[in-house]
């Protein structure tokens, strides 16, 4: 569980909570950590391939839940956290509808907040990568079912005329 080969990018139009964030995520032990002031900044850096998003809700040019519906379109891969200076539980459950990880709220606790919420995206993707076939393994069962349906093929005769 290597912290630093987690890119993170931190999205908010307010430099102090953007300055805020970053630290939190370098308290924790975060090294590759990525700032923006605007969703569309993020959206234009995607092709960098984020691990975890940080994205403010209220910005002011593009909103946080059309930013995080584009990021998932991107790759829906990417784990997003909703960052917000409100506590609004409608807002929670609709970017939790859209794709988002978790939904935190800006106070007093927000590095142990972003320590715990980290800690959760790590053992998930721990999980995650247990359940899921190393790649050369799905290639090689694809190989094999095309082996399969070739020979059976072959079997019925079907290529002669």
């Amino acid at each position: 569980m290597l912290k630093e080969r987690h890119k993170i990018f931190v999205v908010d139009d307010d430099p102090f909570c953007l300055k805020l964030m970053e630290n939190a995520l370098r308290i924790n032990g975060f090294e590759d950590v990525h700032s923006f002031e605007s969703g569309a900044t993020c959206l234009n850096a995607l092709i960098e391939e984020p691990d975890i998003i940080f994205l403010d809700q209220v910005m002011d040019s593009v909103s946080g839940t059309d930013t995080l519906k584009a990021i998932k379109r991107f790759n829906p891969d990417i784990y997003v956290v909703f960052v917000s200076g409100q506590q609004q539980v409608e807002v929670a459950v609709e970017s939790l509808k859209y794709g988002a990880f978790d939904y935190i709220v800006k106070d007093e606790q927000l590095t142990s907040k972003i320590g715990a919420v980290l800690a959760k995206i790590l053992v998930v993707r721990t999980m995650l990568a247990r359940q899921k076939p190393p790649r050369s393994s799905r290639l090689l069962s694809f190989f094999n079912l095309l082996s399969f349906t070739f020979t059976f093929l072959g079997g019925l005769s079907l290529f002669s005329h």
